[in-house]
């Protein structure tokens, strides 16, 4: 049989074929499941959608968690850094006190105490005459701060001793002056130039912080 053939006996067929209505029990079997698999088929993905949703939720909550995590132990790191530098100064402080060593090099001429540091360490501290606010240089040393050799440049107020421990920072850059108090010794330090300030007295809390804040402003204007 051809293809001809075939197409003529479609026509006869269809022509001829008698057409008989789907029973009404039939025809409500066929909706129902029609609608049962529909209804299966929407059930199946909501809870598709539900499940990523909540997928979704504990990733956000898994990375802000880690987030949050990092920043508490960066703060909580940086803070106990802070501390552990603010007990070694303090110490430091105590310690030239205690065996009369407040310089290595005694001088109130900065071209004096700035060039002694040559070849002593692997940086060239900035050494500021505050003579005039009442605050005069008296000299200089060399200490160990923070892992490393550290300036130290001794200033006076009155009868008062003032130790500024100066190394290159390793933190982020902040010119903002903060205070801690130990042993009944006041210190004030700050971050700035590339370097780290930390400048320790039995000053009271308020004559430090000024001092603290006329070296930072003298720095700044010096540059």
């Amino acid at each position: 049989m051809n293809t001809y053939e075939d197409d003529e006996l479609s026509v006869l067929i269809k022509a001829n074929a008698s057409y008989y209505e789907a029973p009404q029990n039939l025809r409500a079997r066929v909706h129902a499941f029609l609608a049962k698999t529909a209804k299966a088929e929407t059930m199946h993905w909501t809870k598709r959608w539900l499940e990523w949703q909540q997928w979704a939720g504990m990733g956000i909550a898994f990375a802000c968690g880690v987030v949050l995590s990092l920043g508490v132990t960066m703060f909580y790191g940086e803070h106990g850094q802070q501390e552990r530098i603010a007990s070694q100064v303090i110490n430091g402080h105590l310690r030239s006190l205690m065996v009369a060593h407040l310089s290595d090099v005694q001088s109130s001429d900065l071209r004096t105490v700035k060039p002694w540091f040559a070849g002593k360490l692997d940086y060239s501290p900035p050494v500021e005459d505050l003579s005039t606010e009442g605050y005069p240089l008296i000299g200089g040393r060399l200490d160990y701060m923070d892992e490393r050799p550290v300036a130290a440049l001794v200033y006076r107020h009155q009868l008062h001793a003032i130790n500024v421990f100066v190394w290159p920072a390793r933190g982020r850059p902040s010119r903002a002056i903060r205070s801690v108090t130990k042993k009944g010794l006041n210190a004030e330090y700050w971050r700035g130039d590339g370097m780290q300030y930390w400048a320790v007295s039995d000053l009271s809390a308020s004559d430090l912080k000024k001092f603290a804040e006329l070296l930072r402003v003298h720095k700044q204007v010096q540059l």
